[in-house]
């Protein structure tokens, strides 16, 4: 799995004008998964995010997690972070889940994060979306669980 995570203080998702989620105080979180990813490989990429600590504490320290500043979740489906650019000009994504499979770990990871987190909005699975955010910092950090579970 692969995720991007922006510290943000609000995002938002819509599909068709339509709202899908929204959060205050918290993380946007783009997600792609492979076809090599498993439950496992989801518990414990959640695990990692919810308890990054990269909230400012009141010394200005980035030293908080999303429970400690009761923050939120915007989770997005991302296949595209799995896109090969080596050869051409036109990526190659086949290293993306099936999307079948892909979007059952979708799931199981925002609920995976619902054991910390109160709130995770989510987007809709493969649709085209329209994400606003304001990157608070701006904080952006890229997480792949083949780096970190080596």
């Amino acid at each position: 799995m692969r995720a991007v995570i922006q510290r943000v203080s609000h995002a938002g998702v819509t599909v068709d004008g339509k709202v899908l989620g929204k959060i205050g105080k918290g993380f946007l979180i783009l997600l792609g998964v492979s076809d090599e990813d498993t439950e496992e490989v989801a518990d414990r990429l959640a695990d990692k995010i919810c308890k990054l600590r990269i909230f400012e504490d009141e010394n200005g320290k980035t030293n908080l997690s999303l429970a400690d500043v009761d923050g939120e979740l915007l989770v997005i489906s991302q296949f595209t972070l799995y896109a090969d650019c080596r050869k051409g000009n036109r990526p190659s994504f086949i290293k993306a889940g099936a999307p079948d499979m892909a979007n059952g770990l979708y799931e199981y990871f925002m609920e995976r994060c619902r054991q910390y987190v109160k709130r995770v909005e989510r987007g809709e699975f493969g649709a085209d979306m329209r994400v606003e955010l304001l990157n608070d910092g701006p904080f952006t950090l890229m997480l792949d669980s083949c780096d970190l579970f080596k």
